[in-house]
C-alpha cells in the first residue's frame, strides 16, 4: 500500500519560497503589495508544491453564493461605470457576488492574473479594456479560470469586443455627408500608463481612411493628441479652435473629451453646429442630456453579455468560446 501524499501546507510554500507565511498570504490576497522578486519566488513554490488554500476551499463550500470578478482600470471613468452597471444587473438575477480589482499599473495587473488563478476564490473573471498577453490568456486556460475579455479580444479565452476603426470610419463619413471640410481629430491615443489599450488609435485609422478615401486631407495641425481629461481636452480643444484657419468639425473619440469640445466652443462664442460641429464616441449617459452626436457601442449590453457568457461556461465549460463584435451605430443628435 503506497503511503499517502502528504497534504501542502501555507507553512510549506513559505519554507520552499523562503518567506514568511504572511507573505505568501499577502502574494495570495494583496499582490500588489508584494515586490516582483518575491512574488514570482512565491507563485513558484505555490506551482511546485500544488498548494490549494483549504480555507478558502472550505468557506466556498459553505458559502450560498459564488463570485465573479472584474478586472478594470480607473472604473471611475462614465464608460466603465456603464459596463459595470451591465455585469452589476445581469448578476442580481444570478446567485453571484461581484468582486471588483482596480488596476493602476502594469504590475499589478501581472499581480492578479498570476494570483487569482492560485487562490481559487472566484468562480469567474471578467477582464475590461485591458491587455492580456498571449501567455496571460493560456495560464488562466490552464488554470480553470473562466474568462470573458471586453475591448481586448484573445482566441483563448471568451470575448466582447467592438470594430474601432469602423467607428472612426462611421465618424468621417457622416461628417463628410454633412457638407464638412475642415474636420480634425481630438484623442487619447497615446495614454500615459503602460498597461493601458489604445482604441482611440484605431479610431484615428478609420478616421483617417474614411477622409482620405474621400478626397479629404487631414494635416498634422487638425490631429489633437490629448489625454482623456477635461483639463486636457479643454486646452488641446482651444488649441485646435485658435488656429489661423480653425476646423469647423471635430470628431472626438470619446464623448467627455467631445463635452470639453463644447466648452471649448461656448467659451469662445461659437455656434454649434453651424459654426462647428462637434461628434463623440461611446454615447455614454451624459451624452443624450448634452444633446451630442456621438458614436454608440452598447456600453450596458457588453457588461450583460460577459455575464451571460461566463455563467453559461461556468455551467458547462466544453461549451465553445464566444467571440463576439458587437455594433457601432450613430446617434444623430443637435451637435453635428
Amino acid at each position: 500500500m503506497s503511503p499517502k501524499k502528504k497534504t501542502q501546507t501555507i507553512y510549506d510554500v513559505a519554507e520552499l519560497a523562503g518567506v514568511s507565511i504572511s507573505t505568501v498570504s499577502r502574494v495570495m490576497n494583496t499582490p500588489n503589495k508584494v515586490n516582483k522578486g518575491t512574488h514570482t519566488k512565491v507563485l513558484g513554490a505555490i506551482e511546485k508544491l500544488g498548494f490549494i488554500p483549504k480555507a478558502e476551499a472550505r468557506a466556498r463550500a459553505l458559502r450560498q453564493t459564488g463570485r465573479i470578478g472584474v478586472l478594470t482600470p480607473f472604473f471611475t471613468a462614465p464608460s466603465f461605470v456603464q459596463r459595470l452597471r451591465g455585469v452589476a444587473a445581469a448578476l442580481s438575477k444570478s446567485n453571484y457576488d461581484l468582486v471588483i480589482y482596480t488596476v493602476d499599473s502594469s504590475d499589478r495587473l501581472q499581480g492578479y492574473i498570476s494570483s487569482i488563478p492560485l487562490t481559487g476564490n472566484l468562480d469567474g473573471l471578467i477582464i475590461m479594456s485591458l491587455p492580456i498577453r498571449d501567455k496571460d490568456a493560456q495560464y488562466l486556460s490552464e488554470h480553470g479560470v473562466e474568462t470573458v475579455l471586453i475591448e481586448y479580444p484573445n482566441p483563448k479565452l471568451n470575448s466582447i469586443e467592438i470594430n474601432d476603426v469602423h467607428g472612426g470610419q462611421l465618424a468621417a463619413e457622416y461628417l463628410i455627408q454633412k457638407g464638412y471640410k475642415r474636420i480634425a481629430f481630438l484623442g487619447d491615443t497615446e495614454p500615459r500608463e503602460e498597461f493601458a489599450i489604445h482604441p482611440a488609435s484605431k479610431r484615428l485609422v478609420g478616421f483617417q481612411r474614411a477622409l482620405q478615401d474621400a478626397g479629404i486631407h487631414l494635416p498634422k495641425k487638425y490631429i489633437s493628441h490629448a489625454p482623456n481629461t477635461p483639463e486636457h481636452s479643454l486646452k488641446a480643444a482651444q488649441q485646435l479652435l485658435g488656429l489661423a484657419e480653425p476646423p469647423t468639425a471635430i470628431f472626438a473619440a470619446a464623448d467627455i473629451q467631445a463635452l470639453s469640445v463644447l466648452k471649448a466652443a461656448r467659451g469662445l462664442g461659437l455656434s454649434v453646429p453651424s459654426q462647428l460641429a462637434v461628434i463623440g464616441f461611446d454615447d455614454i449617459d451624459i451624452a443624450e442630456y448634452a444633446d451630442l452626436t456621438t458614436i454608440r457601442q452598447h456600453l450596458d449590453e457588453s457588461g450583460k453579455m460577459a455575464v451571460e457568457i461566463l455563467l453559461t461556461r461556468i455551467a458547462n465549460s466544453n461549451r465553445p468560446l464566444q467571440h463576439v463584435q458587437l455594433p457601432l451605430s450613430i446617434v444623430e443628435r443637435l451637435t453635428a
